[in-house]
């Protein structure tokens, strides 16, 4: 039973990807984008709720993460003789080396895991506001050393000619990856650990669980997730800013996982496909849609509505933050 249930809390999460995914081969080019947001989101959300969903420590600078993966990828896999005249300021270790789409992918999750780490060494020993407040700190700092330093990038720039090799199979692989490492931590005995430690952390220590430890872990993952994730996401955009991995998908990618339920990977999987298509939606609206046409800017504030109404009202999120079950399975 308990093995049927595990496969049960994985598999219907994974087979919506995969339906999201088939459902992007069967609609317009105009409209595929937003599948692959929405397969993209996923992946970004469910990298943040390994760490957030699992330590209950909320944490505002997984983008930052996300961030890097974006720009480490792009810059890398700009073709060499585009990237010498458009960013001749690079370090020549970026500047004069270029890399195929498969190793930026792994490049990305690399250096969001490394900088995760090294951010999280300091980090992980704080609690509540500290820890919110720290991390908002790591997602203001990062931003800045990406719009501000033009060694690594372009600066205030645009970041162009990335290749554009995100489609629905790309995209609906990595949010297969994304989804399958995150189930796979928590199943383990350290994702056990780092959940003992969520519920009460003076018994976690109690019994010879290393708090500080096991939330570095589950950071430097989600770390690495998110980097993934954001090279997923420079590789279908084909040009990224600052802004786009900045405040703006901070707030949207948090309102999914809460949507949807903080503490459960298949909360955080409904959550990013909720909420992407809602989002999708205004998007949409905003530039009016038949009979509805919305004032711009008015999206935010609705999406900001939906997440305090369900904070009110259902505070555990759409799934009660409980993992996907079948009768007789619990």
């Amino acid at each position: 039973m308990t093995r049927l249930a595990g496969v049960a809390q994985l598999g219907v999460p994974a087979a919506l990807v995969v339906a999201v995914g088939i459902g992007s081969t069967f609609v317009s080019a105009a409209n595929e984008i937003y599948f692959l947001d929405a397969l993209i989101s996923v992946a970004i959300v469910v990298a943040i709720y390994v760490f957030v969903g699992n330590s209950g420590v909320l944490s505002f600078g997984q983008v930052s993460f996300v961030a890097v993966g974006a720009f480490a990828a792009g810059v890398m896999t700009i073709p060499l003789e585009s990237k010498t005249g458009v960013l001749p300021q690079l370090f020549p270790i970026l500047r004069d080396h270029t890399v195929g789409n498969v190793v930026s992918l792994a490049l990305a999750a690399a250096v969001g895991g490394i900088l995760a780490f090294l951010v999280g060494l300091p980090l992980m020993r704080l609690s509540g506001l500290a820890a919110g407040i720290a991390t908002f700190a790591v997602l203001e700092i990062t931003h800045n050393l990406l719009r501000e330093w033009t060694k690594i990038g372009p600066g205030a720039t645009t970041l162009s000619l990335v290749p554009e090799t995100t489609g629905a199979l790309q995209a609906t692989i990595g949010a297969l990856i994304a989804t399958c490492v995150a189930f796979a931590y928590q199943r383990s005995r350290l994702g056990r650990q780092l959940r003992a430690s969520r519920e009460d952390a003076a018994a976690a220590r109690g019994v010879g669980v290393s708090v500080h430890r096991q939330r570095l872990l589950a950071f430097t993952v989600s770390g690495a997730l998110a980097g993934f994730a954001g090279a997923l996401l420079v590789h279908e955009l084909g040009s990224i800013t600052t802004e786009q991995v900045y405040l703006e998908l901070t707030f949207l990618t948090l309102a999914m996982l809460v949507v949807g339920g903080v503490s459960s990977l298949w909360g955080a999987v409904v959550g990013a496909l909720a909420v992407s298509g809602l989002n999708s939606f205004l998007i949409e609206a905003e530039d009016g849609v038949g009979a509805v046409d919305l004032p711009s800017g008015s999206r935010l504030i609705l999406l900001g509505a939906i997440m305090a109404t369900v904070l009110i009202l259902r505070p555990s999120g759409i799934t009660g933050g409980r993992e996907f079950s079948l009768p007789g399975l619990r």
